[in-house]
């Protein structure tokens, strides 16, 4: 009998076979680790929802990344976690504050040979959790928050910021960062948006990592993406290209392949997804449990944001994935 589906067949048969016709691969150069640091703590904290995650120390951090470098690792990005909170986060902007130190001592360690990024937020700062000032209604007053970011951009990129990621979703910030950073001697400083960020139900483990309670209701709605709007993603993409993002994200990733793959489609600057918290946690609590195979889980998850069209991942398996892939 004539199976012409047999050609599909005949290369499955062994491993090595697999490896040469494999469409896709996970590469070390692909990752990017989101990384903790804490202010007011001298030993490294677990965090509970995140299995093998830290809040990590000065000292702790340094080691971290001295690790991922030595596994190939290209990148980080850094959240800090300010021993002072207040109603504008102005620990975010601080020259001395936790993430600026972070910065200064990757540079002294690694030179350019890591590319530290700075997530540009400050929802990590504010005693609220929002994303930016707050109006007298307690929504998020857009403009005031701009003038915000500027500054924020500025302390990070003083401090040896390779990239700074903008992610509160504002309208307009990457146009008001690269306007700051380039009147400030800082125009080949790149932009990583966090252009396509949706109000997504699996951040809750990452807020417990940076200890945020968010104010009115604990979201952020009416300024992060509706997760119904595909459209609407290639839209808020668009416009940050044209503010002068060098790079864009779609955050989470694995409920968003169809936008990654839009944007793929559609733009032809780098494309990174961030595998969010939540993502991570589903993996880890399954696979102890035994219901799956984790190292496996984890793999596939990757392979399919990378089929789907992102060139760069954040995700926190990238310790774990690189050892994997030595």
């Amino acid at each position: 009998m004539n199976f012409p589906n047999r050609r599909l067949r005949r290369l499955r048969q062994t491993p090595s076979l697999r490896r040469l016709v494999a469409e896709t691969r996970i590469a070390v150069d692909d990752l990017i680790a989101p990384l903790f640091v804490r202010e007011d703590i001298d030993e490294p904290q677990p965090i509970a929802s995140l299995p093998g995650i830290m809040q990590h120390t000065h000292d702790s951090l340094r080691a971290e990344v001295k690790e991922l470098a030595g596994l190939g690792v290209p990148g980080v990005v850094l959240f800090g976690l300010p021993a002072r909170k207040d109603p504008t986060g102005s620990e975010a902007w601080n020259p001395d504050g936790v993430v600026q130190v972070a910065l200064k001592n990757l540079r002294d360690d690694h030179g350019d040979s890591v590319v530290a990024i700075a997530d540009l937020c400050v929802d990590e700062y504010t005693d609220h959790g929002h994303c930016g000032v707050l109006t007298s209604n307690g929504g998020v007053d857009n403009d005031a928050t701009l003038e915000l970011y500027q500054k924020v951009a500025l302390a990070q990129a003083e401090a040896g910021a390779d990239m700074v990621a903008p992610s509160g979703m504002m309208d307009g910030q990457v146009g008001a960062i690269r306007q700051a950073l380039d009147a400030n001697g800082y125009s080949l400083l790149p932009i990583l948006a966090y252009s396509a960020k949706f109000a997504s139900a699996e951040y809750g483990p990452f807020r417990e990592a940076v200890d945020v309670t968010i104010a009115g209701g604990g979201n952020r709605k009416s300024y992060q993406q509706d997760p119904a709007n595909g459209r609407e993603a290639m839209e808020e993409i668009r416009l940050d290209i044209a503010e002068g993002a060098d790079v864009v994200m779609v955050k989470p990733a694995l409920a968003y392949l169809d936008v990654i793959a839009q944007a793929r489609a559609q733009f032809d600057v780098p494309l990174a997804a961030y595998h969010v918290s939540g993502e991570y946690a589903m993996l880890k609590a399954a696979a102890q449990n035994g219901w799956i195979d984790g190292p496996a889980t984890a793999l596939e998850h990757l392979t399919a944001i990378k089929r789907a069209g992102a060139d760069m991942i954040l995700t926190y398996l990238a310790h774990e994935i690189a050892e994997t892939l030595q």
